[in-house]
């Protein structure tokens, strides 16, 4: 079995279709299919369930996607970490991470330390399937996401297939984050009756299970009015020009999100408790931490100090 054959499998998994995992891998749906069949020959047993709705792993084919996982991981892993550059004296470090202005701080930071000279280094705003992905993959040495109650189960699985390990980094519940100019801007804390004439802007998401990959705290609830953006940029924008808001940590770094936006505690009520959010740092196990890498934690730290 090749590792090509291997990421054909994960991708196929990872989507619930062959025809999206085609458009994404950049081949044909029927070059896909005689791939996946000829690894089924190979191996001995179906690993997915074809129907109507997609395809699926069968039972066998969930513990078989979970050994490649790994596998495949390392394998990138590796290159990630011994591949040789251009330049020998080049030094590399890269960070994945859900949308946090104080994750950005602490990168420049971090950089400013150790200068540009000789380092390639690589800041990735992302989407939460992305960040597991990319630190699994060796694309990053670090992650940042959070879990919650909500979301916990699903994610703490996918850590596990991808041999990663999750370190908190700080607690907070839901704050509304909105613009300064807002109707409900003054107010001390806003509840969802509050929110229900404005949008929800929402980061868009990939992956499997999106429901649960979803940035924002509070995601399992049902908002009437909705606009899903990429960046954070649009995101702000739209606070603006919509008069949307979004539901989050409430840790904001004003040098980096400016001064034109409100962060103020999300209001519970009957059928609408507050929910715990649990923000932490993603990284492979059994992999110490490089030097550039215990500088951005520590900057971090530093930054929950204050």
């Amino acid at each position: 079995m090749t590792l090509q054959q291997m990421y054909y499998v994960l991708e196929v998994a990872k989507t619930g279709s062959m025809n999206k995992a085609a458009e994404k891998l950049f081949i044909s749906q029927p070059t896909l299919t005689k791939a996946i069949q000829e690894t089924e020959d190979e191996i001995g047993f179906p690993i997915f369930i074809r129907s109507n709705r997609g395809v699926a792993l069968t039972e066998r084919g969930e513990a078989f996607a979970a050994d490649i996982r790994q596998v495949y991981n390392q394998y990138h892993g590796l290159m990630a970490k011994y591949q040789k550059a251009e330049d020998k004296g080049r030094k590399q470090f890269g960070v994945s991470t859900q949308h946090y202005s104080f994750a950005a701080k602490a990168f420049v930071d971090m950089v400013k330390e150790f200068g540009t000279l000789n380092y390639d280094f690589a800041y990735r705003e992302t989407t939460t399937a992305a960040v597991i992905d990319d630190v699994a993959d060796g694309r990053s040495e670090l992650g940042i996401l959070y879990r919650s109650p909500f979301n916990e189960r699903v994610i703490d699985r996918l850590l596990v297939d991808h041999h990663l390990r999750f370190t908190p980094i700080v607690k907070s519940q839901a704050y509304v984050y909105l613009w300064a100019g807002h109707p409900l801007a003054k107010k001390k804390a806003i509840s969802f009756a509050d929110l229900e004439p404005y949008p929800c802007l929402c980061f868009e998401q990939d992956g499997p299970e999106t429901a649960y990959m979803a940035e924002e705290i509070l995601s399992d609830r049902r908002y009437p009015r909705r606009v899903v953006v990429r960046d954070r940029a649009s995101m702000l924008n739209f606070m603006v020009g919509l008069l949307g808001y979004t539901l989050c940590s409430g840790i904001i770094h004003r040098d980096y999100n400016g001064e034109d936006y409100r962060c103020i505690p999300f209001q519970a009520d009957f059928g609408n408790p507050n929910q715990e959010m649990e923000i932490g740092i993603v990284e492979r196990i059994g992999e110490l931490r490089t030097p550039t890498a215990q500088v951005y934690v520590e900057a971090i730290g530093q930054y929950f100090k204050k």
